[in-house]
């Protein structure tokens, strides 16, 4: 393919509502599909930078479980929001949308094509949808009150329970992850509305490209059981052995996390490893078919793709087309894109 000029700034210069908005390409997908990789190839060839939107991605020290990109890969391309706080801080959504921002302006500043990729289905969201987050100020007192609830009932229970108030958060929010569970009700108790019905949501701040990455189901539940065994054969015990050593709480979101949660299991001696094993794969697979409720195949705004072999030539001739297509003008020099 013939090289193009590419408007080094993306951005999008036309008469519709789309006037003057920076492209943001965006890519989606179950985990274990295969975005990091294809994404790292997509961004060299188009002269870009990774956003990360995996909620897993921003912890330092949670590497082999979370698949993070690896020291290489993230040499050959800048990525953005990994390892950004500790095991032990809180990045809630708001966080994130504004973090996310930031990177992206940063990326378009300098001239780059962002690429915003993960499979955490409400932080995409919020970055493209431009989602709004009820307002409501702390409430001390509910808040131990539920997680008190939580440790003689079982977060479970929590969430089972928001699941008959809200249901549509429910579904958004992991039964694992106890601290969006508690805000949830935090919200609900506190304002008299469903949490879900209180997150406003704006027009796209961006001129968006979103691309889906998928398997048939067989193969990608063979590769997210590859995956787990590589997890083990690279020392995931070490590293959450590790955490817990450092004075981590084996109670704190990131450690619930899937597989990370199993292995305090196995150190605490509750759990066999051919257990936690198959506990991982269980909750992996519930997992993608919640990610399933956030990008479906038959969303119009998503171009969905097949992987395989000639994937990442489809991609990147489908990516040159809508950016050029898309009445972009430079803004600063333009970037002859490697073909």
């Amino acid at each position: 393919m013939a090289d193009q000029p590419i408007p080094s700034r993306f951005q999008r210069a036309s008469h519709n509502e789309d006037e003057n908005k920076s492209a943001l390409v965006v890519i989606v997908g179950p985990t274990a599909v295969g975005k990091t990789a294809m994404a790292i190839e997509l961004a060299e060839r188009l002269d870009g930078e990774i956003v990360s939107a995996d909620s897993r991605l921003f912890y330092r020290g949670m590497d082999i479980g979370t698949a993070k990109p690896t020291a290489e890969e993230r040499s050959r391309v800048l990525h953005h929001l990994v390892d950004v706080a500790g095991p032990d801080e809180v990045w809630s959504l708001a966080v994130f949308q504004r973090a996310a921002a930031r990177s992206i302006a940063d990326i378009h500043e300098r001239g780059k094509l962002p690429l915003l990729v993960g499979g955490t289905g409400q932080y995409i969201h919020a970055v493209t949808h431009g989602w709004v987050p009820p307002v409501t100020q702390p409430d001390a007192k509910l808040r131990a009150a539920l997680e008190e609830l939580a440790k003689t009932m079982g977060n479970d229970w929590l969430h089972t329970k928001l699941a008959i108030i809200d249901p549509a958060s429910a579904l958004s929010i992991d039964p694992r992850n106890l601290r969006r569970t508690i805000r949830a009700l935090e919200v609900i108790f506190n304002t008299g509305r469903k949490f879900s019905d209180q997150r406003k949501q704006g027009a796209s701040p961006y001129h968006l490209i979103m691309i889906g990455l998928h398997r048939p189901r067989v193969e990608l539940y063979e590769r997210i059981d590859a995956r787990i065994d590589t997890m083990f054969a690279d020392g995931l015990l070490a590293e959450v052995r590790g955490l817990l050593d450092r004075g981590f709480s084996p109670t704190s979101s990131p450690l619930s996390a899937i597989g990370y949660r199993e292995c305090v299991e196995v150190l605490e001696g509750r759990m066999s490893l051919v257990e936690a094993r198959t506990q991982m794969r269980r909750l992996t697979r519930i997992f993608v078919r919640r990610q399933a409720n956030w990008f479906k195949l038959d969303d119009p705004q998503i171009r969905w793709f097949e992987m395989d072999k000639n994937t990442r030539e489809k991609l990147e001739s489908y990516l040159r087309e809508k950016l050029a297509k898309g009445n972009l003008t430079s803004v600063g020099h333009s970037t002859i894109l490697r073909a």
